[in-house]
């Protein structure tokens, strides 16, 4: 994929969460459908958790494990402001959030030294755009895994869940022609606070093999869960191969 245009489609969710931050964070209060990530976290375990989001992770890891180190790394500042403001790690022994952009090849820069015993990629690969950067970003988060540490990776199945598939929208309302696009990519409306539109990939379990493959990583186990239906996310565990 062109360059310029995985930095248009980058740009339209940039600025989605500019614009929707508010609105976004409403429908992502509760993290009880996030349980399921909890056997894989151990207590006085060093967690980075990339796409935090407004910070509902900490909130959950607050409440259930103790002695945890949490950094929580966000491409939207606003999102990242309104995980300060609220202090949402406030009962963790140590809790940090942090801007950066992982479409952005040097983004670890700012994690150098850094080592950690379990990485999240909880619903953030699929708003990635280009092969090639999702696996880039995989080999990042191997190089900061600890030697027996797991990456958590889930992505919304968005082509079979027919409540997600109606948000489809044709490329045509862009101007972008679907021809320079990767099988997969799609464009899905937002209709709570205002119309917006995000960028979204449908990773299936081949492609999520073939990434952990890519990245040195292997495939411990995958399960779905989430959702309304409490199936619309993918979920994989990976450790170092």
């Amino acid at each position: 994929m062109r360059s310029e245009l995985i930095e248009r489609l980058n740009q339209i969710n940039r600025e989605f969460y500019s614009t929707f931050a508010t609105s976004f964070s409403e429908t992502r209060e509760s993290a009880r459908e996030l349980e399921v990530i909890l056997p894989y976290i151990a207590e006085g375990a060093r967690v980075l958790d990339l796409g935090c989001g407004n910070g509902r992770v900490a909130k959950l890891v607050a409440r259930h494990r103790r002695g945890v180190a949490y950094l929580g790394v966000d491409s939207s500042a606003d999102l990242v402001a309104r995980c300060k403001m609220q202090d949402v790690g406030r009962k963790l022994q140590e809790a940090e959030f942090l801007v950066a952009d992982m479409v952005e090849p040097d983004w670890t820069r700012k994690l150098t030294g850094a080592s950690f015993d379990c990485i999240l990629l909880l619903a953030v690969l699929h708003h990635i755009p280009g092969r090639d950067v999702r696996a880039r970003i995989l080999r990042q988060a191997r190089e900061l895994l600890a030697p027996q540490g797991r990456v958590i990776v889930s992505t919304w199945q968005f082509m079979d869940n027919e409540r997600m598939h109606k948000k489809i929208v044709p490329w045509s309302v862009l101007g972008i022609d679907e021809r320079e696009l990767e099988p997969g990519d799609a464009l899905l409306n937002w209709k709570r606070g205002g119309v917006g539109l995000r960028y979204c990939h449908w990773i299936g379990e081949d492609e999520l093999h073939t990434l952990a493959a890519q990245a040195g990583l292997k495939v411990m186990e995958t399960f779905r869960a989430g959702g309304r239906e409490r199936n619309l996310s993918l979920y994989a565990i990976l450790s170092k191969g």
